[in-house]
């Protein structure tokens, strides 16, 4: 049987509760609605972790932060844990990434063969949280709600202008490979910041939801007071005293956000027509790295184990796989076995340090009953928060905080904190068997202010003198491409031509 070629869309910081069973109908997404008709859809998938680089380290290696490692945004992400780019790359695929994966240190590809762009955000350990420092906000790094109240319209930014570079680059690739100059299968991964704050799009996307009924949060702001000690912590770490949000700030940081999901569907519609066109077929998997909670209760961005911030779309399009919506909670760990299974390698000599599973059997419709965890520790914690999906019920433990425990079949916008419940009791010791069968809190905080100590010791180090940053430079070699004199132009021309004899 040929390998079959994968192409990963990867999008960053969309909520999941917008893809109940691919995008809602409002949203002006024909690109992937498409996409969604002829996928397993999978509606409650969850982030390793609700945070970029944890969430996507352990997305790439379907292993949770504390086993990676990569604990926030400025963790290093070891050159020794392999990723489905490693794994593919071993049983004989071309590995290629155009876009953001957000490592960070010196190792920059991870099982890449390629990487045809460089990041958006550095690689070094410059945004490392400081747990011995509870309450203290890192104002040049850290997030603020400046992205609410600056919400509206713009033709370039710094954004748009790397999601334009990571499109064009994906599709001038995809052309060069149906020029079969290499004749293995390939896994690209094209992976967009968008529609990640800042909240400002383009006007031709913006004005498609000029009149749309979902520019106010279905649970508006409601009182500090009124939050669980880790929103408060979140309150506090986006600086919220000093921002004054109006619902009119609101309904604009909505639009934009909307906005740019209608962008990157434009985006992602051209790289499925250039795959159409030049008459490649490969698996698509479409997926995010974690989602927004977009004015929910007042809270924004993600760094939370609510709905909006740790849920996130999963679609995947591939032969032997029946379009279907699938609600049992699966996780974005599950990626790395599922792409192995689809296609045929072997992962028995790390499968013990594996965390997810292959979601293809569930596509399938074999009955699954493991748990979804999830772990953050970075910015807006100062400890270490672990996460239970299971069934209906949400189970949330941190070592400073009172437990929180919701049924979200019966309460999907998380109002009701059950864990003092009585009538929970059984479900609540359930949860907390798992949680303490899975993580021994106190030794992962040590682990994590080990890490972060260190981390505070080697950037400042670094920074004194010569700099020798760990940023990817996309190489670009000119004089191999075109036409040059050491090439024969005739079969240049020809080589280079797809159809050939059309």
């Amino acid at each position: 049987m040929t390998a079959p070629n994968i192409l990963i869309l990867m999008v960053d910081q969309l909520n999941g509760t917008l893809f109940p069973d691919g995008p809602e109908p409002w949203l002006h997404t024909p690109n992937l609605r498409a996409l969604a008709e002829r996928s397993v859809r999978f509606s409650n998938c969850y982030t390793g972790s609700p945070l970029c680089a944890p969430g996507r380290a352990s997305f790439m290696s379907g292993q949770l932060p504390r086993r990676t490692q990569v604990y926030d945004n400025a963790a290093e992400f070891a050159s020794s844990i392999p990723t489905y780019a490693h794994h593919l790359r071993r049983a004989g695929y071309l590995t290629c990434l155009s876009g953001k994966m957000h490592f960070v240190g010196p190792d920059q590809l991870h099982g890449f063969e390629e990487r045809l762009t460089t990041d958006i955000y550095p690689a070094d350990f410059g945004w490392t949280p400081d747990y011995r420092k509870p309450g203290e906000r890192i104002d040049w790094w850290y997030h603020n709600l400046g992205s609410v109240t600056g919400a509206g319209v713009a033709e370039i930014t710094n954004q748009l202008e790397y999601d334009d570079e990571v499109a064009s680059n994906a599709i001038h690739r995809i052309y060069d490979l149906s020029r079969g100059h290499d004749p293995r299968p390939w896994c690209l991964t094209v992976s967009f910041t968008h529609p990640h704050d800042p909240y400002v799009a383009r006007r031709r996307f913006w004005d498609l939801y000029d009149d749309c009924d979902h520019l106010e949060p279905t649970v508006g702001a409601i009182d500090y007071s009124e939050h669980d000690a880790h929103s408060q912590r979140l309150f506090e770490a986006n600086d919220y005293q000093n921002f004054d949000i109006t619902s009119e700030d609101v309904r604009r940081s909505r639009q934009a956000y909307f906005a740019n999901i209608s962008y990157l569907d434009d985006k992602i519609g051209q790289i499925l027509q250039v795959l159409d066109e030049t008459r490649q077929e490969a698996i698509v998997l479409f997926v995010s790295d974690h989602g927004d909670m977009l004015g929910e209760r007042g809270l924004w961005f993600k760094m939370s184990f609510r709905e909006g911030s740790a849920r996130v779309p999963l679609m995947i399009a591939a032969p032997g796989l029946a379009p279907g919506r699938i609600d049992t909670p699966v996780s974005t760990i599950d990626v790395l076995p599922t792409l192995a299974e689809l296609a045929q390698v072997d992962l028995t000599e790390v499968a013990p340090w594996t965390d997810g599973q292959s979601l293809v059997s569930l596509a399938g419709g074999t009955e699954r009953t493991t748990p979804v965890l999830m772990e953050y520790a970075a910015e807006g914690s100062n400890a270490p928060l672990v996460g239970i999906r299971h069934g209906r019920w949400k189970y949330i433990r941190c070592e400073l905080d009172p437990e929180q425990l919701f049924d979200l079949e019966a309460d999907p916008h998380e109002m009701t904190n059950r864990a003092a419940d009585r009538d929970c009791a059984t479900i609540l010791a359930e949860m907390r068997g798992i949680a303490d069968a899975k993580w021994d809190l106190a030794a992962y905080d040590a682990e994590v202010r080990e890490s972060q100590a260190r981390r505070w010791v080697v950037y400042p180090a670094l920074r004194n003198g010569a700099y020798y940053p760990w940023d990817h430079q996309p190489l670009r070699r000119a004089s191999e491409r075109f036409m040059r004199n050491h090439m024969d132009l005739n079969v240049l021309e020809e080589n280079q031509r797809f159809p050939r004899g059309e």
